[in-house]
């Protein structure tokens, strides 16, 4: 069965509204640049996405793609989740609109909150010495790779945006550990 042209058009929305958001951020990026860019009329988008927070929620669709992490030694895994992590926020900017849109809209900081505690949970889970602490310790992992980040890419303070990627990893991969496998 061929795609159907509304595939196609969802498909295309979704492109230019990743690269919108992205670019100009969720408040500034508009319904309007977004159509214009998939070379669609504005309704269309209304008609599939209901509005632009609907069409935000769609359009954040990311993956940490945080690998298994069953070879990776016990001792080593802070150390291996940060350089991940740097990775991935260097390499995409979905994740940067994502966090820079989730600080003032309900409907990012839901995708924000489901992305890291469906993708970074079961790693975390897998690590916890003890089950009922993994959600918590997710959590905790959070907070430092979501503070870094904004402070690095986003708020860009000198000291943390100049560290080179393996400085990076030598000052948070230690507390980044400790939230993983130290007992609570």
């Amino acid at each position: 069965m061929p795609p159907r042209r509304s595939d196609a058009t969802r498909a295309a929305i979704l492109v230019a509204a990743r690269e919108r958001f992205a670019a100009d951020g969720f408040e500034r990026a508009t319904i309007r640049a977004i159509a214009a860019e998939a070379r669609i009329d504005p309704s269309m988008v209304m008609r599939y996405y209901g509005s632009k927070e609907g069409l935000f929620a769609a359009a954040a669709e990311f993956e940490l793609r945080i690998p298994s992490m069953t070879g990776v030694p016990v001792e080593t895994l802070g150390a291996e989740l940060v350089a991940h992590f740097l990775q991935r926020w260097e390499g995409d900017e979905t994740l940067l609109a994502l966090m820079r849109a989730a600080v003032t809209k309900e409907v990012a900081a839901e995708r924000m909150r489901t992305i890291f505690a469906t993708q970074l949970g079961p790693v975390v889970a897998r690590a916890a010495p003890d089950p009922d602490s993994a959600a918590t310790r997710a959590g905790l992992v959070a907070t430092q790779m979501l503070g870094f980040a904004l402070c690095r890419y986003v708020l860009k303070l000198p000291p943390v945006a100049e560290l080179s990627r393996d400085e990076a990893v030598r000052w948070l991969g230690p507390t980044v550990q400790r939230y993983l496998t130290d007992p609570v």
